[in-house]
């Protein structure tokens, strides 16, 4: 099969496109015939080797974690799906080998659920590794509740818009950072926007002179230490980008796949309480361009990578 791949860390430009061995299914996993696959911080990060300490990598490295798709075979010991169910997933494993940038994956069940019916598969592949670490800090960490104050930071990206959308649905009054270019984008997701960078705890101050109930950061370092110090008393702090925020008196997150939450997820979906915007897609033979975007940070929601199947050539699989 076609595959994005990489046999040492790097940047983009050691991202090769071409032939790789076909996966195999095992009993527990799922073969997906990937439609789309979405590009996450995490990713170029991994190639890059910072995640080196906590992640063996199995040269070459097919990267990606998120996928939509099309079942084509289940293992064998799994019920759940049959052949033609159209599934999403966050496919990791804790090494880095078999990613989701590929014509196929072999998915893990435990990683897997069906696709929202209303989302195109452009969508749906930008829904779980952002809306699980959305959801997972939202509603589990935080326990985002009716009348909190909510900080959420770059929140007109992809984990940070679905995270506005879980807290307004909570009943909570969120904040959100992002760029002046992305405020109106705040404004219908229902939240109330602030420029980031200098200056930025008197802004927040100025719409919550009490402090704020609950804080998410996703940037890190300097924006960190604002979070904690904008607290209300008893006010609580997660993070998903810095680990000293376990000396600040919060909770750091490394979103785990789950397949309840990712179900529970789909079904907001097709509520129409969570929506996907996805700025930008990729051709899969291109996605080291679509890595080169992410690292920007400037994204508004998702940047997906897609694969062209209307020619159907592929493995015999298919």
């Amino acid at each position: 099969m076609k595959a994005i791949s990489y046999r040492q860390y790097g940047g983009p430009e050691v991202l090769e496109y071409g032939d790789v061995r076909d996966p195999k299914v095992g009993p527990d996993s799922v073969l997906v015939k990937v439609r789309a696959a979405s590009v996450n911080p995490v990713d170029w990060k991994c190639l890059g080797g910072h995640l080196d300490g906590v992640l063996d990598p199995v040269f070459p490295v097919i990267p990606g974690w998120d996928v939509a798709g099309v079942v084509v075979q289940p293992g064998a010991s799994v019920p759940e799906f049959v052949v033609g169910d159209e599934v999403v997933g966050y496919v990791r494993e804790d090494f880095l080998s078999r990613g989701t940038f590929a014509e196929y994956v072999a998915a893990p069940v435990r990683t897997l659920a069906r696709k929202p019916r209303n989302l195109t598969f452009e969508e749906a592949s930008g829904l779980p590794l952002a809306g699980l670490t959305a959801y997972q800090v939202i509603t589990k960490t935080l326990e985002v509740t009716e009348g909190d104050v909510v900080l959420v930071h770059a929140a007109a990206g992809g984990v940070g818009s679905i995270a506005v959308q879980l807290a307004r649905h909570a009943g909570a009054r969120v904040i959100g950072t992002a760029s002046e270019r992305n405020h109106d984008f705040l404004r219908e997701l229902g939240a109330e926007p602030v420029a980031h960078g200098d200056g930025l705890a008197d802004r927040v101050r100025a719409l919550a002179p009490d402090g704020v109930d609950a804080a998410f950061d996703t940037i890190g370092g300097e924006t960190l230490k604002v979070s904690a110090e904008l607290l209300a008393p008893g006010g609580r702090l997660a993070s998903v980008a810095d680990g000293r925020v376990i000396g600040l008196g919060g909770h750091y997150c490394f979103v785990r796949p789950d397949a309840g939450d990712l179900r529970h997820l789909t079904q907001l979906v097709e509520q129409d309480v969570v929506t996907v915007h996805v700025s930008e897609t990729f051709p899969l033979e291109r996605a080291a361009d679509a890595y080169r975007l992410s690292a920007e940070g400037r994204t508004r929601g998702k940047i997906v990578v897609t694969v062209d199947w209307t020619s159907e050539d592929g493995p015999s699989r298919h």
